[in-house]
């Protein structure tokens, strides 16, 4: 789709001022691709240059982070904080450990950050942050070092007020316990709120785990509803089998749908009774194996190596690996095999080319900054508790969220109806987010 021409310049400056940084260019051209209406609505945002001002990160922090393996081996790897846009809050985003990150990673997903944060209507602005160490193959204790060292250098960046991180892919509880040990040994502060995503006996909260997996089944939940559907009865693929995935797979059979097929890095296995929740928690989550194993123990059941899991024909579609998973191959096949829905469970997992067959063809699709808000929603709330001293219960916090991710679903549904697009997700979130930040934006002054 071409830009509106008062944004064209803006995203070759783009281009020019972060050169390969591939996956930063897909996510501001997806966004600025929609808001051209919403610049001619509001000319006051062009003459203050928000959307240019936006396109660029506040902060972006890089540091070496030095640490020691068991065999006393020294490695050096190298550490990141986008703090991308504080209009709204302090920023906050997750942390992510993988040895595929790199700045302009880091960068695509501090500004999808900005733009989801908005959604939740929360005062939270939007950061990310990482490293690419791989915590795969490691020990305990060296995971801790390299925690601690990481630690040593962030710790100057963060705070309550100003900078709240929370976990990604490779950052679970374990991590953040260590991170959060070493800031409060390093600051002498016992500061529950500078990190989210804690575990229980410190200051976490209920649902925070379930959390972007059951927010985006409450989103796809709504945008099926809007179609006259429900889940009942719908057979659904969830791609991955990590923490998203899980929770996904629990919510959708809660809410009566069937998940026939999910896959990890290796392939995929298929299903038709049914995904058996107990037998994938038990792969994954305690005996941390590959998902191929699944079919061991169900005999009825396929394992797939050498093809996408996006040719098990299905009503409902929830990408929840990583970016740039379901490409336009794949949303052709889920077209022709009668797919209705789709909602995005992890971090732009559609090529623009998938979104774009997807849309045309009138599939309601959930972008992953309105339909897995859900983990960054259920932080906000942990920091609501540790700034009041409180715990809710499991049923409290999981209403909290529910309660959310139909507002989102609202906000992007009414925003589209505005425009003039109605059904179009895609649009009503990326409009619905920027004016919200820019509006605050436009309210600070020139900051």
């Amino acid at each position: 789709m071409p830009l509106h021409s008062e944004l064209e310049p803006i995203f070759d400056d783009v281009l020019s001022r972060n050169p390969g940084e591939v996956e930063f260019h897909q996510a501001v051209h997806e966004v600025l691709e929609s808001i051209g209406p919403a610049v001619d609505k509001h000319p006051e945002y062009a003459d203050a240059k928000i959307i240019k001002r936006i396109c660029e990160p506040e902060r972006q922090i890089i540091f070496r982070v030095p640490w020691e393996d068991d065999a006393g081996e020294i490695h050096i790897n190298r550490g990141f904080r986008v703090e991308f846009n504080s209009a709204l809050g302090p920023y906050k985003g997750g942390l992510r450990f993988h040895p595929s990150v790199l700045l302009g990673t880091v960068k695509f997903l501090g500004f999808e950050q900005v733009f989801k944060n908005a959604l939740t209507g929360l005062p939270i602005g939007g950061g990310k942050g990482g490293s690419d160490f791989d915590p795969k193959g490691c020990s305990d204790r060296e995971v801790m070092r390299f925690c601690q060292s990481f630690m040593t250098e962030l710790y100057r960046h963060i705070g309550e007020y100003t900078d709240v991180p929370a976990g990604d892919i490779g950052v679970g509880g374990r991590e953040i316990g260590f991170l959060f040990g070493q800031y409060k040994r390093i600051t002498n502060r016992y500061e529950s709120g500078v990190l989210t995503g804690k575990g229980l006996s410190f200051g976490g909260a209920q649902v925070r785990r379930e959390a972007t997996g059951y927010g985006c089944t409450y989103f796809v939940d709504e945008m099926l509803k809007a179609r006259g559907e429900s889940f009942d009865g719908k057979d659904v693929v969830v791609s991955g089998s990590g923490n998203v995935a899980i929770y996904t797979i629990e919510k959708v059979h809660q809410l009566g749908g069937r998940v026939v097929a999910c896959s990890d890095s290796s392939g995929y296995v298929r299903d038709e009774k049914g995904i058996d929740l107990t037998l994938l928690k038990e792969i994954k989550e305690t005996r941390r194996e590959r998902i191929g194993v699944y079919v061991d123990r169900r005999r009825d059941a396929d394992y797939v190596s050498d093809r996408s899991i996006w040719e098990v024909p299905c009503q409902v579609a929830i990408p929840s690996a990583t970016q740039n998973e379901l490409t336009e191959s794949d949303a052709l096949m889920l077209v022709r095999n009668g797919c209705i829905a789709v909602g995005e469970g992890a971090n732009m997992p559609t090529t623009p080319d998938g979104v774009r067959v997807l849309r045309e063809a009138g599939v309601s699709f959930g972008p992953g900054k309105a339909a897995n808000a859900g983990g960054v929603a259920a932080s906000a709330l942990e920091m609501q508790q540790n700034a009041s001293r409180d715990s809710w219960t499991f049923q409290h916090s999981e209403e909290r969220l529910r309660d959310i991710m139909q507002g989102i679903h609202a906000r992007c549904y009414e925003t589209a109806d505005e425009y003039g697009i109605p059904g179009d997700y895609v649009a009503g979130a990326n409009i619905s987010g920027y004016a919200r930040v820019a509006a605050a934006m436009l309210a600070l002054g020139l900051v």
